[in-house]
């Protein structure tokens, strides 16, 4: 039975997760359709979107965009029996956010209902935000159910009220840490709401035994590389690693390497070149996941200073610390959101506290200056990732609640 996988935007570099989900929940016989929201704006793609064979459906991302389209999917929704109850509770959200958006996101619905594909029997919804609203509308036009996977800046930015209703129409939502899951359960029956975290698939991070680095940050031709992989984003918090860096010895030598876009780039290097730090930063763009997989190859040590932004988004549990410990890499990041339910501090990393600087310089400092203990750090996140945070065990999870493994049970009954 074919389930329509509503997107913000397909395909995203910074959205692997997603895809991997995708792609494993196929592997299992899921019969997936994409609806994406937008058109994508990179042009690079990871391996695993070259893998996903489901066909996809763009939405028009602005209304006047394709306005015949938008009409003809307001005509049809008007001849469906569901159109009523839709444009009471359409009307209800807009008396409550009436802004552009919560307009534009009904006339998505209403194309939606218009062009999805006929056999399609459910949608489900990443991220409990935009693309909830759009599943919610059109499920309830088409009177079919729909489910929602909440992430991290969806939850934190998303009305109480909004969270509160989605979650009462859904038929199950799915969170990826336990912080999320705790915020969500206030506005909703704990038994409406589970962890299942992404995690790893592993086979697309196989280990990687390298010599242990002997980098100390003492050979100014040999520096200690520091990587990031994070948009250019306040909840990533690089202006906070600028600082720290510029805390550290001036006779201690790193390079720091960043990997990724986002809207805030050219500020952090003014603020790099006023901390007189700009010679030792590299800016990557975004980049598919060969070539991010070789420089956590490369790299001695993995930052990431993770914070609250002002309007309350902030991280779930980020991938890419997964995916540096995966490869054996020591990580440094802060106390937020998910993330301490990765990393033990002392034990598989370090964490320290959010917008702390001085706390970030001198945890770098330290494993600048001790190769053995960063090698010790990234044995033990490699052991804790490939032992705990493997993706099958939620995609398990995500199969039985899409009903694969309870039909394969149903077959095997049946040949027996």
């Amino acid at each position: 039975m074919p389930v329509a996988f509503v997107l913000k935007g397909y395909p995203r570099l910074s959205e692997t997760f997603i895809a991997q989900e995708i792609r494993a929940l196929e592997a299992r016989g899921l019969d997936i359709r994409i609806v994406s929201l937008r058109h994508p704006t990179e042009r690079d793609v990871h391996p695993v979107h070259r893998e996903i064979k489901a066909p996809i459906l763009y939405l028009p991302e602005y209304l006047y965009h394709a306005p015949l389209r938008v009409l003809r999917g307001l005509a049809a929704a008007r001849k469906k029996p569901g159109w009523k109850g839709a444009l009471r509770a359409f009307f209800r959200d807009l008396a409550r956010d009436p802004t552009p958006n919560r307009v534009r996101r009904f006339g998505q619905a209403a194309v939606l209902a218009n062009e999805i594909w006929p056999e399609v029997t459910a949608l489900h919804a990443h991220f409990i935000h935009t693309p909830a609203s759009v599943a919610r509308y059109a499920a309830m036009l088409l009177g079919l159910k729909w489910t929602v996977s909440a992430h991290a800046k969806d939850i934190w930015t998303t009305p109480d009220w909004e969270k509160r209703e989605k979650l009462a129409d859904c038929d199950w939502a799915v969170t990826c840490s336990r912080a999320a899951r705790e915020n969500l359960v206030t506005l909703a029956a704990p038994s409406k709401v589970d962890l299942v975290y992404h995690g790893l698939d592993l086979s697309r991070f196989p280990v990687h035994r390298a010599a242990m680095s002997v980098r100390d940050g003492s050979d100014p031709n040999d520096p200690v590389v520091i990587l990031t992989v994070a948009r250019a984003v306040e909840k990533k918090g690089h202006d906070v690693t600028i600082d720290a860096l510029a805390k550290l010895p001036r006779d201690l030598y790193w390079r720091w390497v960043q990997i990724g876009g986002g809207p805030l780039k050219d500020s952090l290097k003014r603020r790099a070149a006023r901390a007189g730090i700009a010679d030792r930063i590299q800016w990557i763009g975004s980049r598919p996941q060969e070539f991010v997989t070789a420089q956590y190859r490369a790299a001695d040590l993995f930052v990431l200073a993770s914070k609250v932004a002002r309007d309350g988004d902030r991280d779930g549990l980020p991938n890419v610390l997964m995916e540096a410990q995966s490869q054996g890499v020591a990580c440094i990041a802060t106390r937020v959101s998910g993330v301490p339910e990765l990393i033990e501090d002392g034990t598989s990393g370090v964490l320290v506290a959010p917008e702390d600087p001085e706390s970030l310089a001198r945890a770098l400092e330290a494993l600048i200056r001790n190769p053995s203990q960063r090698a010790a750090f990234g044995k033990s996140g490699e052991r804790l990732v490939r032992e705990r945070f493997s993706s099958d065990a939620g995609i398990d999870v995500l199969a039985l609640k899409f009903g694969i493994a309870a039909r394969a049970v149903t077959r095997a009954a049946q040949v027996g």
